[in-house]
């Protein structure tokens, strides 16, 4: 008895070990690839149990049922799609636009540092001496735009 003969003998639940290959792929591998398409072998699967198809349609319906449930999750559960509280949660840089700063390395030829609590950023602005008060504006990566507070 060949490979081929044992899983052409076990109909429907090709599918299933499918779903279940699939599933178990999805937590090894990072991201979320493989649950789509095990959860369209899972439907198929279950189709074919109580309706008889041809194998040709099961491949074309698991196609089709894999294709849809991706691109609806693609459009419909995208992270982007979803607002958060804290927009500046991983860029810590601009968590500080607002925030008035010392200047702790004079700024000189528009390059310096400001401490912010008890770290030292780069700064780029106005020349400014050590010890002044500065505002930050915005941001460059990981630089600190800077300009004199009027106060």
């Amino acid at each position: 008895m060949s490979i081929v003969d044992f899983l052409w003998n076990l109909g429907p639940w090709n599918w299933f070990i499918l779903a279940v290959i699939s599933f178990l792929l999805e937590t090894i591998v990072p991201g979320v690839h493989f649950i789509w398409f095990g959860l369209a072998a899972f439907i198929v699967g279950a189709l074919s149990f109580f309706v008889d198809i041809p194998w040709q349609w099961q491949l074309v319906i698991f196609a089709a049922i894999a294709c849809v449930t991706v691109f609806f999750m693609r459009r419909y559960a995208a992270p982007d799609m979803h607002g958060t509280d804290e927009p500046d949660l991983n860029s810590r840089a601009a968590q500080y636009i607002g925030r008035e700063v010392l200047v702790e390395e004079a700024i000189a030829g528009g390059r310096g540092k400001v401490r912010v609590g008890d770290t030292l950023w780069p700064a780029q602005g106005s020349d400014a001496p050590k010890g002044a008060r500065v505002k930050v504006t915005r941001t460059s990566g990981t630089v600190l735009i800077v300009e004199p507070t009027t106060a």
